[in-house]
């Protein structure tokens, strides 16, 4: 079974306490979630529940996602905003890839204002050895098979509208990364690039 993670966040630019308060409970929903539906599938026969089995198998997809993708959002937001550094492994890589820092936010934030509930992704694909961005419908539609999450913007409603209102999204996503903590982002990068 699945526990619950904590997380320290402090006083964040833009994005207030109940607002990571009540998005933590959300989180906390879908790690409840994703276990019952592990207990509730255990107890089930197949053959006699085959489309209450389907069903859970498809919804399993959605609470294991919603749960792992806000853990690395959240976790980036912990320890105090870090700045990017450009002569990291991740900051060399990304400068590679963008040319400059102020162009990867430019492009991520274009990816984060997709319309719709869902999150931007930063992913590294080790196979081919490159970062690839790429927007996940809801929690679990669109993740990049065999590539691992290393940074992801959570642009549902419930993660800016109490604070930003419909029309601040651009602003939330501004925020996002003066709050962000670029070492979590390069530690994240560090353990996938090297297992």
């Amino acid at each position: 079974m699945f526990t619950a993670k904590t997380f320290n966040i402090g006083k964040l630019k833009g994005i207030s306490e109940k607002t990571i308060e009540e998005h933590i409970g959300l989180y906390n929903g879908y790690v409840k979630n994703a276990n019952s539906i592990i207990d509730m599938m255990s107890k089930l026969d197949s053959e006699k529940d085959a489309y209450i089995t389907a069903e859970l198998f498809r919804r399993f997809s959605f609470e294991y996602n919603g749960m792992r993708n806000h853990e690395i959002y959240f976790s980036s937001l912990e320890g105090g905003s870090k700045a990017f550094d450009p002569e990291s492994a991740l900051g060399k890589r990304l400068m590679e890839l963008f040319g400059s820092y102020e162009k990867f936010v430019k492009e991520f934030s274009a990816l984060a204002m997709t319309r719709g509930v869902g999150w931007a992704v930063l992913w590294y694909d080790k196979k081919e050895d490159k970062f690839l961005a790429s927007w996940v419908d809801e929690q679990h539609l669109g993740h990049l098979n065999g590539a691992d999450m290393i940074l992801a913007l959570d642009m549902w409603e419930h993660s800016f509208v109490a604070d930003y209102q419909p029309s601040g999204k651009k602003q939330y996503i501004a925020d996002f990364f003066e709050n962000l903590n670029w070492k979590v982002i390069e530690n994240n990068f560090t353990e996938v690039s090297t297992k």
